[in-house]
């Protein structure tokens, strides 16, 4: 008779067994953690304006913007340029084709079009007066 008898196999308590209940029917307090103050770090934002050259004016208070980055090759890893043309809000049709301007990101204005064409400031090589320094061919003697 002692070989019919089975070793006690003892019982755990897991939520797959009876239906996902458990055996213990005491509840258990959670605590959640007081919500902190919120911080003072600004907002990440996404890059809201790009830089790119007209390449289509014919449209009436809309201009085609060619923007070309460069991104890395996903098998070679070598910087190839990536282009890209947006539609871009012109209200005045001041722009012609190769100029260059500046994409401001909005709301949109149509089905296409969520940027707004501004024009860049152009950099002036031979002035640097910005710097406050005076050039050594600009002293005197």
């Amino acid at each position: 008779m002692w070989l019919l008898q089975l070793p006690s196999i003892p019982k755990f308590s897991t939520p797959f067994l009876h239906g996902g209940r458990t055996l213990c029917s005491a509840p258990t307090a959670t605590t959640f953690p007081a919500p902190s103050a919120p911080c003072s770090m600004p907002t990440i934002r996404a890059m809201k304006s790009m830089q790119g050259k007209v390449v289509c004016a014919t449209n009436d208070k809309t201009v085609a913007v060619e923007v070309v980055r460069l991104a890395p090759h996903p098998k070679y890893k070598r910087r190839v340029r990536k282009k890209k043309k947006y539609q871009a809000h012109d209200p005045d049709n001041q722009f012609k084709v190769g100029d260059m301007v500046q994409l401001l990101k909005s709301r949109p204005i149509s089905k296409t079009k969520a940027f707004v064409a501004v024009s860049v400031p152009k950099k002036d090589s031979a002035n640097n007066s910005d710097i406050g320094i005076p050039l050594e061919s600009q002293q005197q003697a």
